[in-house]
């Protein structure tokens, strides 16, 4: 049975019961906190799951690596309680330390539930200590970033034992694609029956089409971590020769400044946004002609789907985590990641309304039908409640 006719099951099914009297406790992400979030803009973005889910259980716990700030944010979403690291231990101790800490809450949890792989170990510990169920989620696969990220051998070799330790801990892995979930099965040994595919959501009634903002004209809008990966400068070269092109970069990371510099060498019309609060992205989005991500590799990219909820046109790299979701020339166009490739792709798809209107639409749609917030929602209720 695929990943996707046991959720339809369990949907059709329904709850078997409101988790009213338990917690669910959130391992977050090794050294990532409520603060982090928000200095990224995305607080408001990832809580939005959560927000929902509340209502199911009768507390959600986040067992963050921030300190006291991390209380002070959480006051703004009732039902969420925050277990940060107020002993101030290093990440990599925190991380094995924190199920002890903070026993007294944990105790009362009715599942587990980790938001990636680096660091889920904090949960497998957790499980071992209180016997409850263990929810491995990850966005990506830890091990396969880390090819790219490292050429150290034995931080490629530990990630992927580490990863292997984790999912056969688990009592289910959720994953945000097929392609995942079958590397997950086969490289692992993991039965089919404990691995589900819940894509990243949206939240369609923030991120939608609005009408009442124009379009401007050859105005492209980039959002991402200013970082190798998701291959700015590339963009930036790409830009050179198209006349009328005005780039609007969002985020923020290392690279920013020479992006400044090369931008100033080409003369490029491109505005530096810095981190955007999530909640300003929609009319940004909702302004321009069309949305780019060149990345040399992806996971399952939230921003380029928030994008496609706005009705906006998506060009993006052929690369994993995106060329097994989307079709090229139907819900976006796809390109290569050199600046050639990219300057063809922006240059065909500025050039042809046809071609915008048509991605526009059916991007929408892909995203309305399996990505919108109250679907995952669902997928992820009934993931939790058969554990529970």
């Amino acid at each position: 049975m695929t990943s996707s006719e046991m959720l339809e099951n369990r949907l059709t099914a329904g709850t078997a019961r409101e988790l009213v009297n338990g917690y669910l406790v959130v391992f977050f992400s090794r050294g990532m906190s409520l603060a982090r979030w928000e200095r990224a803009g995305l607080l408001q973005r990832e809580l939005a799951l959560y927000r929902e889910l509340s209502s199911h259980f009768g507390r959600i716990a986040f067992v963050t690596y921030g300190e006291s700030g991390d209380h002070a944010l959480a006051r703004e979403f009732p039902g969420i309680e925050v277990l940060p690291n107020r002993w101030k231990l290093p990440p990599n101790l925190y991380s094995v330390m924190a199920p002890w800490l903070h026993r007294k809450t944990l105790r009362r949890a009715v599942v587990f539930k980790t938001n990636q792989i680096n660091g889920a170990w904090c949960g497998v510990v957790a499980k071992t200590l209180f016997r409850k169920p263990l929810v491995v989620r990850c966005g990506f696969l830890w091990s396969d970033f880390m090819i790219r990220l490292t050429t150290s051998w034995w931080r490629r070799v530990l990630a992927r034992r580490l990863e292997r330790v984790i999912f056969r801990a688990a009592d289910a892995i959720i994953v945000a694609g097929d392609a995942d979930r079958a590397t997950v099965i086969t490289r692992y040994g993991i039965d089919d029956d404990r691995t589900y595919v819940i894509p990243n959501y949206v939240d369609t009634s923030r991120f939608r089409p609005m009408p009442e903002i124009p379009h401007e004209p050859g105005r492209v809008i980039f959002i991402g971590r200013l970082e190798d990966q998701k291959n700015p400068l590339s963009l930036l070269d790409a830009l050179r020769g198209l006349a009328g092109v005005r780039l609007s970069m969002i985020g923020d990371g290392t690279l920013r400044l020479l992006l400044e510099q090369r931008a100033k060498e080409y003369g490029l019309d491109v505005q530096f946004f810095g981190a955007v609060p999530h909640e300003s992205l929609p009319r940004l989005l909702n302004r321009s002609e069309a949305f780019i991500l060149p990345s040399h590799y992806e996971g399952n990219p939230k921003a380029l789907f928030e994008a496609m909820a706005c009705g906006v046109p998506v060009i993006a790299a052929r690369v994993p985590g995106i060329r097994e979701v989307l079709t090229h020339q139907e819900t976006a166009f796809l390109c290569g990641t050199s600046p050639p490739e990219i300057r063809v792709a922006l240059r065909k798809v500025l050039a042809d309304p046809d071609l915008r209107d048509r991605l526009a639409v059916r991007g929408l749609e892909l995203v309305q039908k399996d990505r919108s917030l109250a679907r995952v929602v669902q997928e992820e209720l009934a993931v939790l409640d058969g554990l529970a």
